[in-house]
């Protein structure tokens, strides 16, 4: 009778574990369960924005999330409307921590130096940085991705709407010009994809000098409009203001960040779109796993292959060949074989609703004249890309 009641023991103690052990959560980085990990965000606009850059993360982070598991209405902590602006950065950070974040990603340029001091006062918590270019070797680096080429691609819509058109004229609303490489090499990237296909193609950019401001956003491209005659409007700014002036002017467009054509139905034609659930899911899992983001990922950039940026679906107000000659682009661009800025050059012949493809040798020239590379020559570095590109290619023109 001891015997049976000493197995009987054993059994219910190793029952009782087997219990424990299927109730628990996987173990994750912070020490705790799965469901003790929070997720700290820091935005430049609202958590409510239906379109644009914060639209953009926002969306990327809640999917990411989700994908994993976790639940974005306790496991995500937001600070919105933050401006570029240190003390107001470093405020919300201290929020977040209070918060019992894990991790914070911030998506604003201006964001980088409160997060690089903020990283070394919480060591305890992996910091991750939109756009910017400071990093640490423990709990802090960045993330971006080669949005140029999906640039380069609405360049191609834009271009053969111009010829549609008669009109080489082709607005661009900047947050900035050539004082940032990001903003620089969208627009060059822009400008070639849609000389690809009209080679006489001008594009008028108009800075306003910020990353987002609705009213100067509509001012500028209003000026594109109505003082340069430009037929597209495209746009490296954070609303929709400019495809829908584009649409009450009865011109066509490209926007940014996410598919614009529900604002401007009868305008947008694509753009140039971020997948940041892409990065925002690798970033979270790796803190999840308790590994740093600076050793494990190191500063991310990601591209058309990675799926971390592309354009948003080809409306019915682009021309009939936009899809062929676009996925003609692609293709060698996620092929490996070629790049935007190299010294050779994709010249597109339209017939009908297809196009052929020629790749021509050519020198790669900024503006005025210089050889930025050679004909046959590679690509420019990402370093280029990413950070000294000041300078804007042919047939482009600051307004």
């Amino acid at each position: 009778m001891k015997k049976f009641l000493s197995l009987l023991t054993v059994s219910a103690m190793a029952l009782a574990s087997l219990f424990a052990f299927a109730g628990c959560d996987s173990n994750s980085g912070n020490g705790g369960s799965d469901k003790d990990f929070t997720v700290g965000a820091i935005y430049i606009n609202s958590q409510n924005d239906t379109a644009g850059y914060t639209y953009a993360h926002h969306k990327g982070i809640t999917k990411a999330m989700e994908d994993i598991g976790l639940d974005t209405s306790t496991q995500l902590k937001i600070v919105d409307n933050v401006p570029e602006d240190d003390t107001a950065v470093a405020n919300a950070i201290d929020q977040l921590a209070g918060q019992g974040c894990d991790i914070i990603f911030g998506i604003s340029f201006g964001y980088l130096n409160a997060f690089a001091e903020k990283a070394e006062e919480y060591p305890d918590i992996q910091f991750s940085h939109a756009t910017g270019y400071l990093s640490n070797d423990t709990n802090f680096n960045n993330y971006f991705g080669r949005i140029y080429q999906a640039r380069y691609l609405a360049g191609i819509a834009a271009g053969l709407q111009s010829l549609a058109c008669a009109n080489n004229n082709i607005g661009y609303v900047s947050a900035w010009g050539t004082e940032y490489a990001e903003t620089c090499s969208g627009i060059n990237a822009f400008a070639l994809g849609a000389r690809s296909v009209n080679p006489e193609a001008i594009i008028h950019v108009k800075q306003i000098s910020t990353w987002g401001d609705q009213e100067k956003e509509r001012q500028a491209a209003e000026v594109l409009i109505d003082t340069y005659n430009c037929c597209v409007i495209a746009q490296h700014c954070d609303s929709a203001q400019p495809q829908i002036v584009a649409q009450e002017k009865a011109v066509f467009g490209c926007g940014y960040n996410s598919d614009m054509t529900e604002q401007a139905p009868n305008a947008h034609l694509t753009a140039p779109v971020w997948n940041w659930n892409v990065y925002y899911q690798l970033a979270i899992e790796t803190a999840m796993a308790g590994k740093n983001l600076s050793e494990e990922i190191g500063n991310y950039y990601g591209g058309l292959v990675e799926g971390m940026v592309d354009i948003s679906p080809l409306s019915e107000n682009c021309e009939p060949a936009a899809e062929s000659a676009i996925n003609m682009a692609r293709q060698r661009m996620t092929s490996g074989e070629w790049d935007v800025f190299s010294g050779t050059k994709l010249v597109f012949t339209i017939d009908g609703d297809s196009a052929e493809l020629n790749e021509v040798a050519e020198d790669l020239k900024d503006n005025e004249g210089n050889v930025i590379v050679a004909a046959g020559g590679p690509s420019v570095d990402d370093g280029v890309i990413q950070g000294s590109m000041n300078y804007y290619v042919e047939g482009v023109i600051a307004e």
